[in-house]
């Protein structure tokens, strides 16, 4: 008795440091981790939900939970809170495909002891019977959810483990991610090669899946073409050009043919079995072109084409229309990247990011996701170069792999004919007279480059036959579905839509002479979060019939800071750029909640007599004096909740010299009243509750994330911490002022 009595004081102890035992020949002897692990996980488990550990959504919360429960062998609760996850992610079950690795590994291991089969036997016939049950849509996406990287995680797995050697316990956090690694490893490296294998057997039996090379242009391009067996005559064509070679071409292929089109995915140059150099973005308008003619006579094209895909995927259908195939009948670009105007630069800065894309699509001919997702060693390089104070084209050296290709995009600051040539430019839009649908959300990383285009083929084109649909989504969502949660807060039910049903209902309207989709229901449509309501309008402009003007001044001096001031004043901010270790600061909105400010300047405006809906982009101009003759702005508009929660509802940054033009620099006067003028912020429509605040943010970006501009007029690119000179002073003056667009009902 006084012994369980001892060993319950240890684990009351070891429970309340967070700290478990943890053999340290567990590290080394497989059989003693394969003991070790369930009873690891049974620890784990009471402090999940804990207040300390417990995540901030339901949705990360259930995810840790089923598969923790699925290391402690608790395979009945552990499907249980993985179905739950896999509703509180998506509606309609537009999620169902997610995490069905481990679903099948619980399943079969349910059914093993059961039936007191083999887990092999037991495997094939769950995995046959899930294949059967599963909605007929979700069958693409199959092949990415089983395709689980068993030597990355064989890696994670011995790096968490060597982290334990000499060691007998371990704290929660490290016993967390081991249980997460181990389960990783031990699902994927069972069940992979036999599921995979079952699942080309049911592909088989469902598709025709051919691949070809193709001579264009004198480069060797590859091509995966997709069609259901069932469908024998000809029908039109949904293509998709895909840099990220992989088991993705074969989604991209099944999803088309499952929605009764044929599939076809090409790869760019350099990629799968193509010898030839990849350039991105440099040669789409003229191959895709060679693509559309070469698909367009095949005898399983009816002569109509269509094109799909996001972000780059998105880019290259803009690239086709540069130079327009008469059997293109309409594209659907999601999340468009605007080459040259918010990638590889936004608003004319650099972003390190940069360089992490092109080794990822370079380093091989299909894509390098160990490299690219290693946060930890590209957080590293970019944070040494930082440190360095060396120059932003030394970015690539200090990774240790020289880029031509980041060289020469570095070499074109401006928005020249190097990026115009990539897509349509100017009178160029006038020209493309098929349909067009675009989709972006309010947090896609791209949602400035998709608007770029929308902008510009309406104001080129005066009839233009181009919709836009906009909503709470972010990169992924607004290419797929409305995810139930985005930045950790949900979205309205009216908003979880499947973008694509959207998009093939599209194509069965344009291609097919179908019903036009029901929520398009005027050129631009957008849903208003917090209202649960789409709204629907002609223009742009009329998203908003009001604006308020937000002034650079401190609410301790004036009634609201959204009345012009009387008196003109400034701000004055100093920023070191010579400081590399400088600490950050932070705005503390309320007990519960703060915001990073480092480098920036506060403005807080008064609590809201009554509910505002944003709707739109900001603008405004802001009234600068510096000592230098450039710098790159940093604006945040934030919404502070009346229970003391921030919301962030809009960003911009740009590049001063190139804020009045994008193509030509204006280096700014040293002392002078300077003008800025804010474009191409983030778009934003949400309703923002009575009692709230707006919290604006303006000053210099400086971070290892950008290029830092140090105010020389020298290229950015060129500029070194030695070209700093003395702190950089801003005056802000405060009859600058943010805009922001409001609807009133």
């Amino acid at each position: 008795m006084k012994f369980k009595i001892l060993l319950a004081l240890i684990f009351v102890n070891l429970l309340q440091a967070q700290k478990f035992y943890f053999p340290k020949t567990a590290v080394n002897d497989s059989v003693i981790l394969e003991k070790q692990m369930p009873g690891l996980a049974q620890q784990v488990i009471p402090l999940l939900e804990s207040a300390k550990y417990k995540p901030e959504n339901t949705v990360d919360l259930m995810d840790n939970l089923f598969r923790v429960q699925l290391v402690a062998q608790d395979y009945k609760n552990s499907l249980a809170s993985l179905f739950e996850n896999r509703n509180l992610f998506a509606d309609h079950n537009m999620g169902g495909y997610r995490n069905i690795g481990f679903e099948l590994y619980s399943l079969a291991k349910l059914a093993q002891k059961e039936t007191n089969t083999s887990f092999s036997a037991s495997l094939q016939k769950v995995f046959n019977q899930k294949y059967e049950s599963l909605p007929e849509k979700l069958i693409p996406r199959l092949e990415l959810a089983l395709n689980g990287d068993v030597d990355a995680s064989r890696k994670l797995l011995k790096n968490l483990l060597d982290k334990q050697k000499n060691k007998d316990s371990i704290d929660y956090k490290t016993a967390l991610a081991l249980c997460k690694s181990y389960l990783n490893y031990k699902t994927y490296s069972s069940i992979k090669p036999q599921v995979m294998q079952q699942l080309a057997s049911k592909d088989k039996e469902r598709f025709i899946i051919e691949t070809k090379d193709l001579k264009i242009n004198g480069n060797t391009l590859s091509i995966t073409i997709v069609r259901r067996k069932e469908n024998t005559s000809p029908l039109p064509v949904i293509l998709t050009n895909n840099i990220y070679a992989g088991p993705i071409d074969g989604f991209f292929g099944k999803r088309a043919a499952t929605y009764n089109y044929v599939g076809v995915v090409v790869n760019t140059r350099g990629k799968r079995n193509s010898n030839d150099v990849n350039n991105p973005f440099e040669h789409e308008s003229q191959d895709i072109y060679e693509v559309i003619d070469w698909v367009s006579k095949q005898p399983w094209c009816n002569g109509k084409v269509g094109m799909i895909g996001g972000s780059y995927l998105g880019f290259s259908q803009w690239a086709a229309v540069k130079k327009l195939h008469p059997a293109l009948k309409t594209i659907v670009p999601q999340v468009a990247v605007g080459i040259g105007i918010d990638y590889p630069a936004q608003n004319n800065i650099f972003m390190s990011y940069m360089l992490q894309w092109i080794q990822y699509v370079t380093n091989n001919k299909f894509t390098d996701e160990a490299d690219f997702t290693n946060a930890v060693k590209w957080d590293s390089i970019f944070t040494k170069w930082y440190k360095s104070g060396e120059s932003f084209r030394s970015l690539d050296k200090i990774s240790g792999k020289p880029s031509k290709i980041f060289q020469r995009w570095l070499d074109h600051p401006g928005y020249d004919e190097y990026w115009q040539k990539m897509v349509p430019y100017k009178k160029d839009f006038s020209k493309i007279n098929i349909p067009v649908l675009t989709t972006t959300g309010y947090y896609d990383d791209d949602q400035i480059g998709a608007l770029y285009y929308f902008k510009q083929h309406h104001l080129y084109n005066k009839n233009a036959d181009h919709y836009l649909v906009i909503g709470p989504y972010n990169h992924g969502g607004a290419q797929s579905f409305g995810f139930t949660y985005v930045n950790g807060n949900p979205i309205d039910p009216l908003a979880r839509i499947s973008i694509d049903d959207l998009a093939f209902s599209w194509f069965d309207y344009i291609l097919k002479g179908g019903k036009k989709p029901e929520i398009l229901k005027d050129r631009i449509n957008f849903q208003v979060m917090n209202t649960n309501t789409w709204k629907h309008v002609a223009d742009l402009d009329k998203m908003h019939n009001s604006s308020l003007k937000f002034y650079l001044q401190d609410k301790k001096n004036t009634s609201s800071v959204f009345n012009k001031p009387e008196t003109k004043n400034f701000t004055t901010q100093i920023v070191d750029l010579k400081n590399r270790d400088q600490k950050d600061t932070y705005y503390k909105v309320s007990k519960k909640d703060s915001i990073k400010m480092t480098n920036s300047v506060a403005f807080e405006s008064e609590v809201l007599d009554k509910y505002i809906i944003m709707s739109g982009n900001l603008s405004g101009v802001f009234n600068v004096s510096i000592n230098k003759r450039d710098f790159d702005t940093d604006t945040y508009l934030y919404q502070i909740s009346p229970d003391g929660k921030s919301y962030l509802l809009s960003t911009h940054i740009v590049r001063a010299s190139y804020a009045k033009n994008n193509e030509k620099r204006q280096l700014l006067e040293p002392n002078t009243m300077e003008q800025i003028p804010i474009n191409n912020s983030y778009f934003m429509s949400k309703k923002i509750e009575k009692g709230s605040k707006l919290l604006l943010l303006v000053g210099v970006n400086k971070n290892p994330n950008w290029q830092i501009n140090y105010g020389s007029g020298k290229d950015v690119s060129d500029e070194t911490v030695k070209d700093s000179g003395e702190p950089m002073e801003i005056k802000w003056y405060n009859d600058s002022y943010v805009e922001i667009p409001v609807y009133k009902d």
